[in-house]
């Protein structure tokens, strides 16, 4: 038994630091995707938010959403002082892992904390270029301490759509979803880059600062997302956990290939050209694709689910681009929401869970997390104005917020 849990202690932790990894490759992928005057900006606010999230999941998130009481049964954890994670013990009765899995408190919310990381950061890639960093930092407060631990209790902490049945393995709506949802709340109130749209609405091109750094953020992810659902199996020192975790990595990695090759393939047909900033987009969505179910599906379905959330990517980016005018300079909303609403819906294809319950927890998620960001998004910009002005935007946010220019010869 000791060394059974003394290799699934180590198997959780050395996930959660891939995870953890995953922080450098949004960091990275939005950097290259943004102009060069506002890199700086990118990174600070990458580093700020990981930092901030995981304070904020010690304090009150991890109790928030594995509370060992309810105030309201299955919907609002009851909180309590002796689980504001200030004890080195986690003691079971205050904390605990729901799962009856034999590893460490402490490696059970360092996996945790990193997934908190990940919804955070894809706020980050679709405010780029014209949000204010302290207003960013106020909402990272409110969405890792509070937003996404109620809706992510609601699944793994044990709340109503646990008790419903619905089945998100590694988070295509609990991370993704909910990420994407407070994003697009946030860039509602925002609005667009200066300079993004014609006065006519014609979108106008923004390029990236540096493609060969976007991609290496992909790659970056890629690998981060063995640990994100690999890790999602909790365990690996029996053979059946030990074969389900291969499964699992080996899907993942189908899955991403599919999306790359299919976006590739649908922008080559409707372009004549193979759009790079669509490859790397087309991973990102396999990844998200497959995420909530990369257990049950063959390798050649993983393919395929892959495939259908790059071919998904694709227009959709298009869709809040051109049609919606919504300004999202990494296609983080695409890839994460859209995309991750697909990834919940295929679920029932490779195993028993149902689409309606499927459905209702998308709208549960995307549902809360829209509204309770959009509340909070107001709230602070009634107090804090969130936007950088066209001046400072042209200028570039490393002038105005940073003071530090990342490519200080342009």
């Amino acid at each position: 038994m000791e060394i059974a849990f003394a290799l699934d202690t180590f198997y959780a932790v050395m996930a959660g630091a891939l995870v953890m990894f995953m922080a450098a490759g949004f960091t990275m992928l939005e950097a290259g995707l943004v102009q060069k005057k506002d890199v700086s900006e990118i990174v600070t606010k990458n580093i700020g938010l990981y930092s901030i999230a995981c304070i904020m999941y010690l304090v009150c998130g991890f109790m928030v959403m594995y509370p060992s009481t309810f105030f309201i049964e299955g919907f609002l954890p009851k909180f309590s002082l002796a689980s504001l994670g200030l004890s080195t013990s986690l003691p079971n009765e205050e904390i605990g892992i729901p799962y009856g899995m034999e590893y460490s408190q402490q490696a059970d919310f360092f996996f945790q904390v990193v997934f908190v990381a990940t919804a955070m950061s894809i706020v980050s890639g679709a405010v780029a270029g014209r949000m204010k960093l302290i207003p960013f930092f106020i909402f990272a407060i409110v969405l890792t301490g509070v937003i996404y631990p109620i809706q992510g209790y609601w699944n793994w902490g044990g709340g109503f759509l646990n008790t419903m049945g619905y089945s998100d393995y590694a988070g295509s709506g609990t991370v993704h979803l909910c990420g994407a949802a407070a994003a697009l709340a946030v860039a509602l109130v925002l609005g667009a880059r200066k300079g993004k749209y014609a006065e006519d609405g014609t979108s106008l091109p923004m390029p990236g600062s540096n493609i060969p750094m976007a991609a290496l953020g992909v790659w970056i992810l890629w690998l981060g997302w063995f640990g994100f659902n690999g890790g999602s199996e909790l365990a690996i020192a029996s053979e059946g956990s030990a074969i389900a975790v291969s499964q699992v990595f080996l899907n993942t990695n189908m899955a991403a290939s599919g999306g790359v090759v299919a976006a590739i393939f649908i922008s080559l047909i409707l372009t004549g050209k193979m759009d790079v900033t669509m490859a790397m987009n087309g991973a990102i969505a396999g990844l998200v694709a497959i995420t909530a179910n990369p257990l049950d599906p063959t390798a050649g379905s993983a393919v395929l689910i892959g495939a259908a959330g790059g071919a998904l990517v694709y227009f959709s980016i298009l869709f809040f681009d051109k049609t919606l005018k919504i300004d999202d300079p990494v296609g983080a909303i695409s890839a994460h929401g859209i995309v991750g609403i697909l990834g919940v819906m295929v679920v029932p294809l490779s195993n028993d869970a149902s689409f309606v319950t499927q459905f209702i927890g998308v709208i549960s998620i995307a549902g809360f997390t829209f509204i309770a960001s959009l509340v909070t998004i107001l709230v602070i910009n009634n107090f804090l104005p969130i936007r950088a002005s066209d001046e400072e935007q042209y200028q570039g946010l490393d002038k105005s917020e940073i003071g530090v220019e990342a490519y200080p010869e342009f």
